[in-house]
């Protein structure tokens, strides 16, 4: 009788990504993908534009369908469960520029059972941010800031954050990775995708390498370091040539 690789899935497991391809007509973006990550992991998801991490994150919000292979959440394929425990970041913005803040903060809470507006309202106050005002009278990184409170404010068990400081400026970057930290709950995974790779690495527990559609290299953090006596920054620049 044949083994089933599903059914192995350690419980520990949120996110379980095993040969997964994706083409768009004879275009191959993503090439027999595979890696895992445990509950309670912050991983960097990390590589140059254009290397295939955005395709791979909307394969796992269930935003489009994959070509070949498996994706599991919680121990589920993608679907409505795995929608229910995933608080997604993405790279673009979604909100619609006449909305107030706290016109989007009532959205959220009908739409998420986990929302919690109580946390989302402390976190505006603590940035500065108006609830009262509108969408389309804040600057880009403002917006960026009410994406990431919004995401955060849920009692989510993966987190997906795309690109999450590429439109804010150097200084106000780690106070945003403050505020990312903070507010993950314990046993919840963080997976951030990004190009920039300095101003992450700090935080992770595990890095995944990936370039040209396909997982170059996924270890932990402080092995890669005293592997290779670089930072992780440095190790992908030199070694990998990205």
């Amino acid at each position: 009788m044949a083994i089933n690789k599903e059914d192995l899935i350690s419980e520990n497991t949120i996110l379980y990504v095993d040969q997964v391809r994706k083409s768009y007509g004879k275009k191959r973006v993503l090439k027999n993908m595979s890696f895992s990550i445990e509950r309670g992991k912050i991983v960097g998801f990390l590589g140059p534009n254009g290397c295939g991490k955005t395709t791979l994150v909307k394969l796992i919000n269930g935003l489009i369908p994959v070509t070949d292979g498996v994706i599991m959440v919680g121990g589920n394929r993608i679907g409505k469960e795995t929608k229910a425990i995933i608080s997604y970041l993405p790279e673009r913005t979604y909100l619609n520029n006449w909305m107030r803040v706290k016109d989007i903060l009532d959205f959220f809470e009908d739409l998420f059972e986990d929302f919690d507006r109580h946390r989302a309202e402390l976190m505006f106050s603590d940035m500065k941010i108006d609830l009262d005002e509108k969408l389309k009278n804040l600057s880009k990184g403002t917006k960026e800031k009410v994406q990431l409170v919004l995401v955060m404010s849920r009692q989510a068990e993966l987190y997906i954050l795309d690109e999450p400081i590429a439109g804010v400026d150097p200084a106000a970057r780690s106070y945003i990775m403050k505020t990312i930290l903070t507010n993950l709950p314990e046993d919840s995974s963080l997976l951030i995708v990004t190009h920039l790779i300095s101003d992450i690495e700090t935080i992770c527990d595990e890095i995944i390498f990936v370039n040209d559609g396909s997982v170059m290299l996924h270890e932990e953090t402080e092995t890669l370091r005293e592997k290779y006596g670089k930072s992780i920054d440095a190790i992908f620049r030199e070694e990998f040539r990205c």
